[in-house]
């Protein structure tokens, strides 16, 4: 069973291996204003002293609400915080999303980040979507002109193939992948294990899926165990299967934020860790 509770990114970034996902701090659909503002502050405020020093966002998530937040709660940052972000998206309303990884609108996505965040250079950039009405060259040729003008320290990819790393590879270092990944959803297992071997950070998005009834009953079995929650359990199993996995599990609750976090406490047993992962293999 893996124990590192800290992960290298890019060999230089050394940060805590359960991070926050801030794409819940925003409206319904993730789009506009949270109904909460002053919770979803909160939540950011607390994520120091709670030990969380990787945050994920995007331009996307209000559009550029999630990012605003931040800023707003944590800026000057405090020492060692990590903040990924990512472009790619165009939005048009709630639980719209439509891919855009022209150059002319990641150019004006980064700047727009780089701006909200109150930011010289963005620690993690990620490209949120392969466009396939763009050439790949021609986005990797973007973020590695844009990693040339100091404007991005280190690359991410998402939703992609060992195929497509391997492609970006050739233009830039890749430093992360963001793949949809949950015990029960792996469809990604061979990318995980290639970025293992290559040392590169793999963060799961949905990682709970909590709602999926193939595996709740099991997992509300191992939970009871631990004095666990469910979704505990689902986190730590993911936090426990892969040196590299970043947690970001959202939230826009302080008290849930507190039961994420905890969630690396649970250690599960050998075969409990098998239990788990036979469900989605």
């Amino acid at each position: 069973m893996n124990n590192n509770k800290t992960f290298t990114l890019g060999g230089d970034l050394t940060i805590n291996r359960m991070g926050y996902g801030a794409m819940r701090i925003t409206g319904k659909g993730v789009w506009g204003q949270p109904e909460h503002r002053e919770e979803a502050i909160n939540v950011l405020q607390a994520l120091p002293a709670m030990g969380v020093n990787f945050i994920d966002t995007a331009d996307s998530y209000g559009p550029n609400v999630s990012e605003e937040l931040i800023a707003e709660a944590l800026h000057p940052y405090p020492a060692g915080m990590v903040i990924g972000t990512k472009g790619g998206f165009m939005r048009t309303g709630p639980n719209e999303w439509h891919i855009d990884s022209q150059a002319d609108h990641l150019k004006q996505a980064l700047e727009g980040s780089l701006k909200r965040l109150r930011v010289n250079k963005i620690d993690l950039y990620q490209l949120h979507r392969i466009d396939p009405k763009v050439p790949f060259e021609k986005t990797l040729e973007f973020l590695k002109d844009a990693q040339r003008q100091g404007l991005i320290k280190h690359i991410g990819l998402s939703e992609v193939s060992i195929t497509d790393i391997k492609k970006a590879r050739e233009y830039v270092d890749i430093v992360s992948l963001q793949n949809k990944y949950s015990i029960v959803y792996r469809n990604w297992e061979p990318e995980l294990k290639y970025c293992e071997q290559e040392g590169i950070a793999f963060i799961p998005w949905n990682p709970i899926n909590a709602g999926n009834i193939l595996y709740v009953e099991k997992l509300n079995e191992i939970a009871a165990r631990h004095n666990a929650t469910p979704q505990q359990v689902a986190l730590s199993w993911l936090y426990h299967h892969s040196p590299n996995i970043l947690l970001i599990p959202g939230t826009s609750k302080v008290a849930h934020l507190e039961e994420n976090v905890k969630a690396v406490n649970v250690i599960l047993t050998d075969s409990e860790m098998n239990e788990l992962g036979s469900i989605g293999g």
